[in-house]
């Protein structure tokens, strides 16, 4: 794991008042789907931070020339407790889940997976993706809502024109721009930002959420901060407003924002539960319902969790063991 930015800085708004510290999280390099699948850089979770208001994963992947590399091939694999955001910048996905959903993943279109209780899916950029570049999102549901139903949304925003940047707000609101997706978490908050080269950008945002900020495209400055390419920054709550300056060939960046969430949870592999015996629930209940391994007797009378599956799809992903050790919370 990489370490966060051990030298944030603070930036003066004008007398007793101050912009909230900014901390850069680096990513690491992290093999899609198998050690042979394309590689992707991981900057949610980390050992020091594992949440951005609900947001528990971010991956960014590409620019990956499909017909040279062989693109994304993450055969059917389970999800619980959280929902997934695909969100491309060039190429197309495949999806295929366990709800009936099959659609073809395109830039600038939200697909949004919820995956309630249990849902399995596949995606595959097959050779006409071209160049595949995008990223993918986790956000984990509230106690409330994550034993609810699997659900697939779809939704194209309209961009919004901003003073040197162009926004695209695919959950939440900015810039007087709201989406009407319903994510089943209250206050969050998912948009695209493309800077013109040299720009600088102000937006006004809640101060009650966390912000993270993700340098897509090329280094960037986020309240007075220099964020690498690939970086993430992280904003605690406490900021009512967010500075975004490019360089003097532009940038495009993903904005994230929440409460922070306020609950424990524990991630393992493409779990969100709340315990290391919910997770192995979890895990036992996906290798039996798939044929990896008997039925086990403590869940002989329990309904079908993870839903059935077109017939002639790649051979699934099995579950890894579970470690040696009891998996711990995070928040």
């Amino acid at each position: 794991m990489t370490n966060l930015d051990s030298r944030p800085e603070l930036e003066l708004l004008g007398p007793g008042r101050s912009r909230a510290a900014v901390q850069v999280l680096e990513p690491r390099p992290v093999a899609l789907g198998g050690p042979r699948a394309m590689d992707v850089h991981r900057t949610l979770p980390q050992r020091e931070r594992s949440l951005v208001g609900a947001w528990c994963f971010l991956d960014h992947y590409g620019p990956d020339d499909v017909a040279a590399t062989g693109g994304m091939l993450v055969p059917r694999h389970p999800h619980t407790g959280l929902a997934t955001v695909s969100w491309l910048f060039t190429g197309r996905v495949e999806h295929l889940d366990s709800g009936g959903n099959a659609a073809t993943v395109v830039p600038g279109a939200l697909n949004l997976m919820i995956a309630g209780r249990g849902i399995t899916h596949q995606e595959i950029s097959g050779p006409e993706a071209g160049i595949l570049h995008g990223v993918q999102l986790w956000y984990a549901l509230p106690e409330e809502t994550r034993f609810g139903e699997k659900e697939f949304v779809r939704h194209t925003p309209q961009p919004v024109t901003l003073p040197g940047a162009t926004a695209r707000v695919f959950i939440g609101e900015l810039a007087g721009s709201v989406s009407p997706v319903d994510t089943r978490t209250p206050d969050l908050l998912g948009a695209e930002l493309v800077l013109e080269p040299g720009a600088s950008v102000r937006l006004d945002v809640r101060g009650d959420f966390e912000h993270g900020v993700l340098a897509e495209s090329a280094d960037v400055v986020v309240n007075s901060t220099a964020v690498a390419h690939r970086s993430l920054a992280y904003l605690p709550p406490g900021s009512e407003s967010l500075v975004v300056a490019a360089g003097d060939a532009g940038a495009r960046v993903i904005v994230l924002g929440g409460v922070p969430l306020g609950e424990q949870i524990v991630m393992w592999w493409n779990f969100v539960g709340r315990d290391h015996d919910e997770i192995a629930a979890f895990r036992r209940r996906y290798q039996a319902e798939l044929g990896f391994e008997p039925v086990d007797p403590r869940d002989a009378s329990a309904p079908e969790l993870f839903g059935p599956f077109p017939p002639d799809q790649p051979r699934p992903l099995p579950a890894p063991p579970l470690p040696t050790v009891r998996l711990r919370p995070r928040e």
